[in-house]
């Protein structure tokens, strides 16, 4: 995860882009040719985009990019302690 990608990604595109990008990536790993590192890298891009698209509904709702940002990372990383 990368916030300044999320904040770019979430700066220069719709939501509704971001959900079909992701919808074709993860198309892309279902094919049992894709290999552990290839997941990991597309596992990466999903999750900025998805930073992005919760990003985007934050800010739309009041908050400021940096808020929604924050917030965020703070969510990912707590599911992450979690584990």
């Amino acid at each position: 995860m990368k916030l300044p990608v999320i904040k770019h990604l979430q700066k220069n595109n719709d939501a509704e882009k971001l959900q079909h990008t992701i919808d074709v990536l993860e198309s892309f790993t279902e094919h049992r040719s894709v290999k552990e590192d290839e997941m990991d890298i597309v596992g990466e891009l999903i999750t900025n985009l998805a930073g992005a698209i919760e990003m985007d509904k934050m800010v739309k709702e009041g908050m400021s990019e940096k808020d929604a940002a924050n917030a965020f990372a703070k969510r990912v990383l707590g599911s992450i302690d979690r584990n």
